[in-house]
């Protein structure tokens, strides 16, 4: 599954985790995709989008 937002973008970002003593070890962190069903050029479709942008109101809900 595709983790990245179909309205801003958002995705995959990689970094480090560091421990306490400072060791550095790769990790990513994910968005919090939701599938919703929205409107799109009208007709309703399932998207996934990011909760920022469903609270941010970027995304019409269709019910």
């Amino acid at each position: 599954m595709s983790r990245v937002c179909e309205v801003c973008g958002k995705g995959k970002v990689a970094g480090f985790k560091v421990s306490h003593s400072n060791r550095h070890n790769k990790r990513t962190w994910l968005p919090n995709i939701r599938r919703v069903k929205a409107i799109v050029n009208g007709t309703p479709k399932r998207i996934r989008v990011c909760t920022r942008c469903l609270r941010s109101g970027k995304v019409e809900r269709a019910l």
